[in-house]
């Protein structure tokens, strides 16, 4: 991964109501003894980076409604963010830790809302356009001059429809695994996994579904990620970060529990006007062969890349070749 620079950078303040590590001052509650910036080393070390060192990386929040609603994000690096990550359902911004290590640039992971630290919907609507709507204000706000957006799964969707709708707010678009044509059969494995408890008696018990339903990845990298994407509640249990709740009715479909029909997001797909790329899962069953043949036949000039070894999570399971990818695609654009 040689052309992917060495990770380096300085300290910054923020200007948005923002938390570095684990003593400054926030806009949010954060659990006692949690220290989200603490654990970057591991992060390196499993993949060989060099030690983060002295890290410029922060939580920063923005108010997207009148009613002060706000969406988190981690600000990488010093400058304007040049590249801005968003994950996918039931995940936050710290599943893009190692990428955003690796690619050694400016960047912006956003919580979506109902993520992470990231005010959860009244009305628990989670549809892609919704989100893409506060979105546009994070970026607007945060992240104006990016060079890529990188969306994954749910983000993924709502970074398309970004694109299709503030269309000055991304400059190139990454898709990780996933389509307007997934659904719930291909989406079944991460669907289960989402559909079970939202209560845990311990800590141990929350992280041995996750090791369960991810045996690929590491217990370390599991670990980190049950940290980061759950909390401990006041008597002990342990519960995810995220909403749960989601009402697919406000998307129109017909029964809250189960995944929508994300079908009618191909027209945001014929809106999206920079150059695109697909990344696919080698492993991953989310995306069909049938979708990529719908995608190039809308977009022909669109990119698709299987990545070997890599389930639907790129980001977790090949963090390094993802952020290779990443920055080949920056640059080839740029060339172009």
């Amino acid at each position: 991964m040689s052309d992917v620079p060495d990770r380096s950078g300085g300290a910054e303040e923020a200007g948005v109501g923002s938390r570095r590590g684990a003593d400054g001052g926030g806009a949010r509650q954060y659990d006692p003894g949690y220290d989200e910036f603490g654990m970057l080393h591991e992060n390196a070390s499993e993949v060989g980076l060099p030690h983060p060192g002295d890290l410029s990386v922060e939580r920063v929040f923005l108010e997207v409604d009148a009613d002060g609603r706000k969406v988190s994000a981690l600000k990488w690096g010093e400058g304007d963010p040049e590249v801005v990550l968003i994950h996918g359902g039931a995940q936050n911004a710290h599943t893009w830790d190692t990428v955003a290590l690796a690619l050694d640039r400016p960047a912006l992971a956003v919580d979506l809302p109902g993520h992470g630290h990231s005010d959860w919907r009244e009305d628990h609507a989670y549809w892609p356009p919704m989100m893409a709507a506060d979105l546009a204000k994070v970026l607007g706000a945060l992240a104006p001059d990016a060079d890529l957006v990188v969306g994954m799964s749910l983000g993924g969707l709502t970074s398309l429809c970004l694109a299709a709708t503030h269309p000055y707010l991304v400059e190139r678009l990454a898709v990780v695994d996933v389509t307007p044509g997934t659904d719930h059969a291909k989406a079944e494995p991460i669907v289960t996994f989402i559909s079970g408890p939202e209560v845990f008696a311990s800590f141990d018990e929350i992280l041995a579904r996750t090791i369960e339903h991810n045996p690929t990845r590491s217990e370390s990298s599991l670990r980190r990620g049950v940290l980061h994407n759950a909390k401990e509640n006041p008597d002990g249990t342990w519960s995810w970060r995220y909403d749960a709740v989601r009402d697919w009715n406000a998307a129109g479909g017909d029964d809250a529990s189960r995944m929508a029909d994300f079908s009618n997001l191909w027209e945001a797909v014929d809106a999206v006007d920079v150059p695109l790329l697909l990344l696919r899962g080698g492993n991953s069953g989310v995306v069909g062969d049938e979708d990529v043949e719908e995608l190039q036949r809308r977009r022909p000039e669109a990119e698709v890349i299987v990545v070997p070894d890599a389930g639907h999570s790129i980001q977790g399971d090949q963090p390094l070749v993802l952020a290779q990818h990443l920055h080949d695609f920056i640059e080839r654009a740029q060339r172009t």
